[in-house]
């Protein structure tokens, strides 16, 4: 079935920002990778994905230019084709970590193709026995949120995938009422969320709650000083991570972090599971430093750390409501407990500044000037970090597709401001994954930042024993 749309409908503003970021030697994809133990039927998921995904009209639009001044606008694919976003393919034998690595990493380096929507969906066959659904979707589309959100809806609550079924016993995961043809409100809104993630609710919510507060100091002269003292940042420490980009990157992620072991270090070294896993990557990022050679004691380098602005009753609209802060990693410090000291510190600081209001707000301006105003803002602000670093909070249960249980999922941010590097954090059903993503000319191996990062953890989780 295709939704009506009389006339394509214009792209925001900011949208339309992320869309002209987008480089040979720097896409800007979300990419995702959901793991199943047991192999998915070509036909079976396509069938979820008409019934579920497809009802949501961006995932039938194309981006076009029209009119005198060649506005992109969201129109609905004439020739749209399903086999033309949902492909298979086998890894080569012995379908191991190894191959699926080199296989993400082809398909993160490769554009999608402008003239049709933006998004892919790959059937990756014979990794252990089973299948790796790779997705791509362009950030123009939406923000790792919502984006996080929809590609949820289409999953099951129990192990069955007949709508019929699930209506009979009453399994219909509550995420796809977001979606549907009338967007809920606030309240029914926080409802379907905590039905399915409900410790993520405050953390996705919260800083779009306090916006209120501070609009009417955004209004009354906090943007002009808040941006002038982004502006003047000094640019970030240079490090192996930063430098000229290339078209090829590199994927890798964690194996699975127990959550329960997350907050055993939290209780002992305090903080917040948030604080606790990014302790870990700086620790990682340390250690691949010092196996080069380059680390100091008094080493930090910037990340920047996305922050949701989409308010609950809009959890259901796609485009991207974020801003960003720039947090300090204390990446020189070895000693896990001091480091981790210095990092809730400085993110103590960041808990109430006006930065991400007044990123998203500048995005929004960027995507309505001049495409060389864009590019020099761009590298401007590129220059003050080495990083993206996310944490997306998933659903606590497990969920099924095709009636299948999804034995865990990965994510890899793009580097967007023209950086070398995006970390992910995501959590799912009691565990823990970290996808880093790479630059290959700066990094050709960030499987190691990757193997450091669980020495890191590992330290920690001794320390929380003799505590």
């Amino acid at each position: 079935m295709s939704p009506v749309q009389v006339s394509p409908e214009k792209m925001k503003r900011v949208d339309h920002a992320w869309l002209r970021m987008d480089e040979p030697d720097n896409l800007m994809m979300i990419n995702g990778v959901l793991f199943f133990d047991q192999p998915l039927v070509l036909e079976e998921v396509k069938q979820v994905l008409e019934e579920r995904l497809l009802v949501i009209p961006r995932f039938r639009q194309r981006v076009v230019q029209s009119g005198r001044r060649q506005r992109f606008s969201w129109q609905l694919d004439p020739s749209f084709d399903i086999d033309a976003h949902l492909v298979e393919e086998a890894l080569p034998s012995p379908g191991d970590d190894a191959a699926l690595q080199d296989l993400v990493s082809r398909w993160m380096s490769s554009p999608l193709d402008r003239s049709r929507p933006l998004w892919m969906c790959h059937l990756v066959h014979d990794y252990k026995g089973g299948t790796a659904m790779l997705w791509r979707i362009h950030h123009c589309m939406g923000d790792g949120l919502v984006l996080m959100l929809v590609l949820l809806s289409i999953t099951e609550l129990e192990p069955t995938h007949d709508s019929g079924a699930e209506e009979a016993q009453g399994s219909v995961n509550p995420l796809r009422f977001l979606f549907g043809e009338d967007p809920p409100g606030k309240e029914e809104a926080r409802r379907h969320l905590e039905q399915v993630m409900p410790a993520a609710v405050r953390l996705l919510t919260g800083p779009a709650e306090q916006l209120a507060s501070v609009s009417k100091w955004i209004k009354s002269g906090v943007f002009v000083p808040t941006f002038g003292r982004m502006a003047v940042r000094l640019p970030d420490t240079r490090t192996l991570f930063k430098g000229r980009l290339g078209v090829p990157k590199r994927a890798a992620w964690s194996d699975p972090i127990s959550l329960e072991d997350v907050r055993r270090v939290r209780e002992a070294l305090g903080g917040t599971l948030n604080d606790v896993l990014t302790n870990a990557v700086a620790g990682g990022l340390r250690r691949y430093l010092a196996g080069k050679g380059e680390v100091k004691q008094t080493l930090s380098f910037r990340a920047l750390v996305p922050v949701s602005l989409r308010p609950l009753e809009e959890m259901a609209q796609l485009g991207n409501r974020f801003g960003l802060v720039f947090l300090s990693l204390p990446v020189g410090i070895e000693d896990p407990r001091q480091r981790l000291a210095e990092l809730q510190r400085r993110m103590g600081r960041l808990k109430h500044s006006f930065e991400p209001v007044v990123v998203l707000q500048v995005l929004g301006a960027l995507g309505a000037s001049p495409k060389k105003i864009q590019e020099l803002v761009v590298k401007i602000f590129g220059t003050k970090g080495t990083a993206v670093l996310t944490n997306v909070p998933g659903p606590e249960e497990p969920l099924y597709l095709t009636g299948k249980p999804i034995r865990s999922f990965v994510l890899w941010v793009p580097q967007s401001g023209r950086l070398g590097m995006g970390i992910a954090i995501g959590s799912y059903a009691g565990q823990v994954r970290i996808g880093i993503a790479t630059d290959e000319g700066l990094v050709a191996d960030p499987e190691a930042i990757v193997t450091g990062l669980h020495e890191e953890f590992s330290a920690m989780l001794d320390l929380a024993d003799e505590h």
